[in-house]
């Protein structure tokens, strides 16, 4: 049997769907026959996401840290298709700048709250479903979770978290059928630091930086986080669990 055979019967969900990684990912998943629930607090993009593969991405706007977030949206996908096979916890934030002595608790807690805490209770809401389907869950870490990172340490940690969590659930869940793996992107070309606040300076300065240190010397693509994700998700796959897949150009071994 073949990934397009396979993918028409699975259903996915794509957390952070309505740009970037997230959007070329639910995009993927669709263009295999995949039906895939495309979350995100904005209903605009998410319908852009879905305008490419109508009838197969159905956009859901949900804020992840809401408190019943998780469940509401497990049960929507529940109601309308029956069944989950692949949960993909892609969203996250960062905050520009923010070193230690500049740090509030809002600050802190947000960050935590989705980059941690929702995947978390997403997964949580999601595994009876998982279970049934002898699914995956795909977590969405950063090359930088596994190095130190100055003037943004909180969200380094919150994705080396989910690294850990990624591991830990691997071995939990092995006996219940599910898999469950991440990828690590380094230097992507996605608009989350427009969303950070970075200004253009900031973010020119960045981008520098991040082009000397990846020996592929380029900026990643969505596409190129979504195919490993993807794949990491294909039946193929089967024998794959607990890895954390760097797609960073090098960076992390560099």
């Amino acid at each position: 049997m073949n990934t397009v055979e396979t993918a028409e019967q699975r259903v996915v969900v794509v957390t952070g769907a309505g740009t970037g990684i997230g959007r070329e990912t639910a995009r993927a998943f669709a263009a295999l026959g995949a039906r895939v629930v495309a979350v995100g607090r904005r209903p605009e993009p998410l319908a852009d996401t879905a305008a490419v593969h109508p009838g197969l991405i159905e956009p859901l706007v949900a804020d992840l840290t809401g408190a019943d977030a998780p469940e509401a949206i497990v049960g929507e996908t529940l109601e309308r298709y029956g069944r989950l096979d692949v949960l993909v916890n892609n969203a996250g934030i960062v905050r520009s700048g923010q070193g230690l002595g500049s740090y509030d608790r809002e600050g802190v807690e947000s960050l935590l709250a989705t980059n941690l805490v929702a995947p978390v209770l997403l997964g949580q809401a999601a595994l009876p479903a998982l279970a049934a389907s002898r699914g995956v869950v795909v977590n969405v870490s950063t090359a930088v979770g596994q190095r130190g990172w100055p003037s943004n340490s909180v969200y380094a940690a919150s994705k080396a978290a989910l690294e850990t969590v990624t591991r830990s659930w691997a071995v939990e869940l092995a006996p219940r059928g599910i898999r469950v793996v991440a990828v690590a992107p380094g230097a992507i070309d996605t608009p989350i630091a427009d969303h950070a606040g970075f200004s253009p300076e900031q973010r020119a300065a960045t981008r520098k930086w991040q082009i000397e240190h990846t020996p592929l010397g380029r900026i990643g693509r969505p596409e190129e986080v979504a195919w490993a994700i993807v794949q990491l998700a294909a039946p193929q796959a089967s024998f794959v669990t607990g890895v954390v897949l760097s797609v960073d150009g090098g960076a992390l071994v560099s």
